[in-house]
Formats: structure tokens, C-alpha cells, sequence
């Protein structure tokens, strides 16, 4: 397995965690298709659809899926620096630190925000 051979390091976790957030950002986007085709083709199911949306797990998944947009977002940002300015990756390590600064500035906020309502007891 790649992961187990490779020595790791800031790199190769932007690498993996780039394509992680993609994927999962790519199963939305064909959750999300489907849900708008039942809007038209099946209103009752798509109302039992947002019922699970709103439920805790949904908004847990609608949480992770702001995390995988976020990091995607920021990583791509990094990595067009880079592509920009080539003198740039002597520091990639360093501008993937500031990614995850920015990450977690944004992301808990945003975080706590979405799920906060799982722990009032608060419908959508």
C-alpha cells in the first residue's frame, strides 16, 4: 500500500487528503443531482431526504462536506501559488501550515455553527 511505503511528510498528506476532500466533494455533487431530480420526480421522497438532512448525522455529513470543501479550496489556493511562483515550493511546508491556520480560523467557526443545533435540540 502507498501510504505504508511512502516516508510521509506535508507533501504527501496535502497529496492525500487533496484527493480525499475531491472525492468526497464529487459524491455530493451526485447526492446533490439526485436530490434536485426528486424535487420533480418524487416530492414525498424528497421530503423524507431532507428530513435526513436536517437530522444529526445529516448535518455531521453537511459539516464534513464544508471541512472537505474548505481544505480543497485552501490546498488548490497553495498550489496555484506555487504553479505561479516556482520559488514558492522551497516552502511548501510552510504554506501548508498557514493552510491549516486559515483552515481552522474558518473551519471551527463554520463548524460549530452547523452543529450546534444537534446539541440544542433545534430543527433546521
Amino acid at each position: 500500500m502507498m501510504l505504508l511505503r511512502y516516508r510521509g511528510r506535508e507533501g504527501m498528506l496535502a497529496w492525500a487528503f487533496h484527493r480525499i476532500a475531491g472525492v468526497a466533494i464529487w459524491a455530493f455533487v451526485v447526492l446533490h443531482v439526485v436530490d434536485i431530480y426528486l424535487v420533480g420526480g418524487n416530492p414525498g421522497a424528497y421530503n423524507e431526504l431532507l428530513k435526513i438532512y436536517a437530522s444529526p448525522i445529516g448535518r455531521v455529513l453537511e459539516a464534513a462536506l464544508g471541512a472537505a470543501l474548505l481544505y480543497h479550496a485552501l490546498n488548490g489556493l497553495r498550489i496555484i501559488l506555487m504553479d505561479f511562483w516556482p520559488a514558492l515550493t522551497r516552502w511548501h511546508r510552510e504554506l501548508w501550515y498557514v493552510s491549516w491556520g486559515i483552515f481552522v480560523i474558518v473551519g471551527v467557526p463554520v463548524g460549530w455553527i452547523i452543529l450546534k443545533p444537534i446539541w440544542e435540540g433545534v430543527p433546521r
